[in-house]
């Protein structure tokens, strides 16, 4: 499969005139039906204000590991200094991102940057691993954030286009469960899949995020499931939006 990436004009002028952007989107509680923190989605902008696709942006960065790190920490400053106030906030974090500063002890300006947010509390996403390398990477940084006492999570978990890591499963404090969960509620294979690394967290004092909720009707599969909580469309009314 051919990698998609933006022209390096676009990609030029978006990091050199920071068109960044932050939205903030809810998870909620599914006992108590209430927000429980935010998650911090990236957002980007060409020179006409149009909106440019995250997941295009760091693909065509990671060619380049200084641009990919640039990017990656500005939008980590921008979301951490927009926040919510006193909230549990979800950040995303590529791997590739972390180690790409070259400084993996207490220095590193990502650890910094967490260890100096006094807001709230921080949830490190780690991105699903696609290669044995990204489960490596994805190992020592919980390690390193877990030392700091800053919990983590594993992203897009039953993303049909990534690969899963037991290991990685093992040690993060969050699963949050990709939103092709939701799309293959009807899938009696898929679900015994589901209902297993539900299980699976529940039993080992792990809690559950189930993303793409759009409508009533994923609302109470996300009951039926019993995750601990949710995130999706269906709150978007309560997005906060900011930009550079």
């Amino acid at each position: 499969m051919n990698k998609v990436v933006l022209p390096p004009m676009l990609l030029v002028d978006l990091i050199e005139n920071k068109r960044y952007g932050v939205e903030y989107q809810p998870i909620i509680d599914m006992k108590s039906q209430e927000i429980y923190g935010f998650e911090c989605l990236a957002r980007f902008f060409d020179a006409t204000n149009k909106s440019v696709r995250p997941d295009l942006v760091y693909s065509s960065l990671h060619d380049c590991p200084l641009s990919l790190f640039q990017v990656e920490y500005r939008q980590k400053q921008l979301q951490l200094a927009n926040a919510p106030d006193n909230e549990i906030i979800f950040v995303n974090l590529d791997q590739d991102s972390y180690f790409s500063s070259g400084i993996e002890g207490a220095n590193n300006p990502f650890l910094e940057l967490f260890n100096g947010y006094d807001k709230g509390d921080v949830v490190v996403e780690l991105i699903e691993n696609s290669e044995i390398n990204d489960a490596v990477m994805s190992l020592a940084m919980i390690d390193i954030l877990s030392k700091n006492y800053i919990k983590t999570a594993i992203d897009d978990v039953c993303d049909p286009q990534s690969m899963v890591s037991t290991s990685v499963i093992q040690l993060v404090d969050f699963i949050k469960l990709d939103k092709d969960v939701v799309r293959n509620r009807h899938d009696k294979k898929f679900l015994c899949l589901v209902n297993a690394l539900i299980n699976y967290a529940h039993a080992t004092d792990k809690k559950v995020v189930l993303e793409g909720i759009e409508s009533q009707d994923d609302l109470l599969f996300a009951q039926m499931l019993g995750v601990d909580f949710i995130q999706g469309f269906l709150y978007r009314e309560q997005f906060i939006n900011f930009k550079q």
